[in-house]
């Protein structure tokens, strides 16, 4: 949706290098968050704060508040994308390098795709779809198979699995966005689903025991800080302008930001995180990216949108 007046050259160059660069190294700060702090409480913590601030600026500039069948929807959304995708991110981030998550997660368009074709029936499976589908699930073959020739260690295959069910939590909850009965304003329906993921992920870090035994002024200033990082700017400023982005450039332009967030992701965990970046990482990654490009670019019937959290399309 392109604005009437163009804003400034500047403004636009830096809307896009904070949503590449900002969303591509949140998975590096959640790598070192989780190494301290629980994985819920510290994803509820991240999403509960976020919310509240975005919904609170929201009111005080007059949007409205949902209705209480908008705050029903929200909540079916968050738990699909906040327990159910990200809660699982977290989770897994444990084992897997955070490049390598950020790759698994670049998945989601396959599923979607997968999904659109088979449940859905509103994407034709064309040659070129199929060759797309296959390069990227053998992209996640290749991360995930012990063959030695590949170079470096295998993922985690409780990490890499649940990854894979992050994905499809998230490419569900995509198609219920469609139909659900959301807040028409994107920015307050983001704010409504981070109040009700952060609720919804502090119920499950209670109910697991994650409070049981732990210390928060245990918690080093390097683990507070990348919660920090990852509440102002990978939730409330990336958010922004990804929100002001969309308003000023294509879709299209916007939507590239999840070609390039895993390869920010793989090169932060591998110079700053001392991730590998072997043969394995290398080829797994440029499989499923080819694939990725491939399928959003491909001509279909009903867009491979995300649902309207602060990752609009795929963390």
């Amino acid at each position: 949706m392109q604005s009437a007046a163009q804003p400034a050259r500047w403004k636009v160059l830096l809307a896009f290098a904070i949503i590449y660069f900002v969303w591509g190294s949140t998975f590096l700060a959640i790598r070192v968050g989780v190494s301290e702090v629980p994985t819920f409480l510290l994803a509820s913590m991240r999403f509960l704060v976020a919310g509240v601030v975005l919904y609170g600026w929201l009111r005080l500039r007059g949007t409205p508040a949902p209705a209480a069948h908008e705050w029903g929807a929200a909540a079916l959304v968050a738990v699909l994308v906040f327990v159910g995708d990200y809660g699982l991110v977290f989770w897994a981030e444990r084992s897997v390098p955070s490049g390598i998550a950020a790759v698994m997660l670049a998945t989601i368009p396959v599923f979607m795709a997968l999904s659109e074709i088979v449940i859905m029936k509103t994407q034709r499976l064309t040659g070129r779809l199929a060759t797309a589908l296959l390069v990227g699930i053998g992209g996640v073959g290749v991360l995930v198979s012990r063959t030695a020739s590949l170079g470096g260690a295998p993922i985690d295959g409780t990490g890499a699995g649940a990854l894979i069910v992050a994905a499809l939590s998230w490419s569900v909850a995509s198609a219920l966005n469609r139909k659900l009965p959301l807040p028409a304003d994107k920015a307050m329906s983001s704010a409504a689903q981070m109040l009700t993921g952060g609720f919804l992920l502090m119920l499950t870090a209670m109910s697991l025991g994650e409070f049981h035994g732990f210390r928060f002024q245990a918690v080093s200033a390097k683990a507070w800080m990348a919660l920090v990082y990852l509440i102002v700017a990978g939730s409330i400023i990336a958010y922004t302008a990804y929100v002001w982005l969309i308003h000023h450039e294509s879709p299209t332009k916007v939507g590239t930001y999840a070609y390039v967030n895993p390869v920010v992701a793989v090169l932060l965990g591998y110079f700053f995180g001392g991730e590998a970046l072997g043969p394995r990482t290398i080829l797994g990654t440029a499989l499923v990216l080819v694939s990725v490009v491939v399928i959003t670019t491909a001509r279909r019937n009903v867009p491979l949108a995300g649902p309207a959290t602060e990752l609009e399309a795929a963390e």
